[in-house]
């Protein structure tokens, strides 16, 4: 069996400033211009073999090949250039994830058109689309693609004007995608696909800061290609095993569609489109899709292993065949935590008989994304490994805490800038070039590079206390959800405030099974006295790692976050800072004196 990790060799210099600037001694090899040429040669030598498959309305799997795949992306590519379709006329995507999806990407990117890919929240979870329509402003897409007519509709009425392509379903005056299969591929896509070079743009892939405002990252074909053959470098045994993955994470983000789907394309391997998610009403689907075809790559995030965890261990049939062809876990986005990391490996020494390793790498969407990786063994969740081969990281000392940096970095797979706002684009780096990214990191061993960054958290989201003491979010949130298993997710409060309080929404799945009911209630806060109970509980049992760590109330709320008040990123994750300014009175109602009603407290808090 093939090699699976790289050995790391980190160089480190340290810098008369305090800085320390890490790079890998091995340099970037040789790699195309664009992933869609390594998508092409896999067509040349292997043209049968099945790139991607989705379930279809009746469950069973439709699937397309490369050979059919490049024939469908040819001649919808052609139809796109012939509809005026160009370098500055996107193809903006408000669909999720599918087939459809992946031929129209591909097609595009054939053709030299950039490809916008929104979050399907934009268009299904918004009341009035602003930021879809915000995004179109900023864009001026030349067409949008929907995978259908009814469930996008709305969404395609808010941007009257643009030229719409459909999946399925009709609307007048849409392009049916069959429509654009069947047109001829003639000289013009080949001629456009030739023109490709590393600084062609790819994608304009949206990402949004604390005003929840999206920003369209420009994404180009060599920085596409740059990350994977960063990858390929960490991860050898990709030059002899052609990954086989079941994935759900959305295209609209930079981990789905650039790392996972773009891994893929590299390196001939077979994408199953995952049409679950780590969500009550979806994980079933996940669950059948992952027994039917077990992974020989198998990434999430956080929320997806805490809900894969228990259903393994339910289920030893179905951990057999889930592990039966494994080579990796990956885990991205957050830190796992420590205790559901020790059970996935104790499911598969299990199941497997022998430790199936995980890994974990930090990037950005305007790193594209991957610029460091945990290729070795490590125990802290928190690690996010060293610098890619060909990634420079500069990390600049954070005065507000000892030991802590801002990690910057520099490299191939580094964005150029923001479309349309080059205010936005000069800000975001230093007089050396370096992209500040805003995250901070400690290293695991200042003596020894090759051990790795423990990530830090949003410098943004920090905080200090009244005391003067600063409050490191991620650390805090990290430590709170692995104390409170009834908790989905946080937002940290205490700024200017004598202590840590924390606003959270509930695991809905672990409360039911607590009480043996679900939850009902018009309250904005929870207030079944038996929850708050196992919650004082919980809240209690957090490790004493001081003020600064301790977090000393807690209230559960019941209304979610709101993706139209800014409360959500397009990536999913809530934005801290926005919903500590919309839901103000919540973070009141923690601090008031006597304890309100629905605030649970530590004991003798």
């Amino acid at each position: 069996m093939s090699t699976l990790f790289a050995v790391p060799d980190i160089r480190c210099e340290r810098r008369h400033d305090g800085s320390l600037l890490l790079r890998s001694a091995e340099p970037l090899g040789n790699h195309p211009d664009s992933v869609t040429t390594s998508f092409r040669q896999w067509v040349r030598r292997d043209p049968e073999h099945l790139l991607a498959a989705e379930r279809n309305a009746a469950g069973r799997w439709r699937s397309v090949s490369y050979a059919e795949a490049e024939r469908a992306a040819l001649a919808i590519g052609q139809g796109l250039l012939e509809r005026g379709l160009a370098p500055h006329r996107p193809l903006l995507v408000v669909s999720g994830n599918s087939v459809n999806h992946l031929l129209v990407m591909l097609g595009a990117t054939l053709a030299g058109v950039p490809v916008a890919p929104t979050s399907v929240a934009y268009a299904t979870a918004s009341r009035d689309h602003s930021r879809l329509r915000e995004v179109t402003a900023l864009v001026k897409p030349g067409a949008v693609f929907a995978e259908d007519a009814e469930t996008f509709g709305p969404a395609l009425d808010a941007l009257d004007g643009v030229p719409v392509v459909l999946g399925n379903g009709l609307r007048p005056g849409a392009t049916p995608l069959d429509e654009l299969v069947r047109t001829e591929p003639g000289q013009a896509v080949e001629d456009a696909f030739q023109a490709i070079d590393g600084d062609t743009v790819a994608k304009l892939l949206f990402t949004s800061g604390s005003t929840g405002t999206p920003k369209a990252v420009i994404t180009t074909h060599g920085m596409l290609a740059a990350n994977q053959q960063m990858i390929a470098q960490s991860w050898p045994f990709l030059a002899d095993e052609r990954p086989v993955i079941v994935d759900w994470l959305p295209w609209s983000h930079t981990f789905g569609g650039s790392h996972n789907l773009n891994l893929v394309l590299t390196h001939g391997g077979t994408i199953y489109v995952d049409d679950g998610r780590p969500a009550p009403a979806l994980f079933d689907k996940t669950l059948a899709n992952l027994a039917d075809v077990p992974p020989t790559i198998y990434f999430n995030v956080p929320a997806g292993y805490a809900r894969l965890v228990p259903a393994l261990e339910a289920d030893s049939e179905l951990a057999s065949r889930f592990f039966s062809r494994l080579r990796l876990l990956f885990d991205a986005a957050a830190a796992l935590p420590p205790e559901l990391r020790e059970r996935l490996l104790s499911l598969s020494r299990s199941a497997a008989g022998h430790d199936v390793p995980m890994t974990g790498s930090w990037g950005l969407t305007e790193t594209a994304p991957a610029a460091t990786s945990a290729h070795f063994d490590y125990d802290d969740s928190r690690c996010i490994g060293v610098p890619l081969a060909g990634a420079e990281l500069l990390l600049v000392p954070t005065p507000e805490q000892a030991g802590s940096y801002e990690i910057r970095v520099r490299g191939p797979m580094v964005t150029p800038g923001y479309y349309g706002r080059a205010d936005l684009t000069s800000a975001s780096f230093d007089e050396h070039g370096f992209y500040r990214t805003g995250d901070a990191v400690q290293p695991v061993d200042p003596a020894e590079p090759n051990r790795g960054l423990l990530f830090g958290g949003r410098l943004a989201e920090d905080f200090k206390l009244a005391t003067g003491t600063f409050v490191r979010v991620a650390a805090v949130r990290a430590a709170l959800l692995s104390a409170c298993p009834l908790v989905s997710d946080v937002v940290v409060a205490g700024e200017h405030r004598d202590y840590v309080a924390a606003l959270a929404w509930l695991d809905a799945a672990a409360a039911a099974k607590l009480l043996g009911h679900s939850l009902d209630n018009d309250s904005e806060v929870e207030r079944d006295p038996d929850l708050l109970a196992e919650l004082g509980s919980q809240l209690s049992a957090q490790e004493a790692i001081g003020s600064a760590g301790h977090v000393q109330r807690l209230l559960v709320m019941t209304r979610p976050a709101d993706l139209d008040a800014g409360e959500i990123t397009d990536k999913g994750y809530v934005n801290q800072r926005q919903v500590l300014r919309t839901r103000a009175h919540l973070v009141d109602a923690l601090y008031a004196d006597p304890v309100g009603p629905g605030v649970v407290t530590v004991a003798g808090g």
